[in-house]
């Protein structure tokens, strides 16, 4: 069993989990750049910061994973929220 760390209620099992993909930077939107997304999504190998959910509890949080060796580094609330990022 896998197990992910919500920084709001611990341990967790990863199927009380969702993930939403990486963290995209925020460049203003233009055509080519929605087309080139789309299409051209990056696959980058090694750690990656990624949008997560548990879902009992609905929270939000950051989480940095290792995608070649799937293994989650790090959690924490995003900047704005109660609680600092877990190191």
């Amino acid at each position: 069993m896998k197990i992910l760390n919500c920084p709001i209620n611990g341990p967790r099992n990863i199927n009380e989990f969702q993930c939403f993909g990486p963290v995209k930077d925020e460049a203003p939107e233009t055509a080519e750049s929605i087309v080139s997304r789309i299409f051209h999504a990056a696959n980058p190998a090694g750690p990656l910061v990624e949008w997560w959910r548990h879902t009992p509890s609905n929270t939000f949080f950051l989480a940095e994973r290792n995608t070649l060796t799937d293994e989650i580094i790090r959690t924490w609330l995003p900047a704005g929220t109660a609680g600092e990022p877990e190191q």
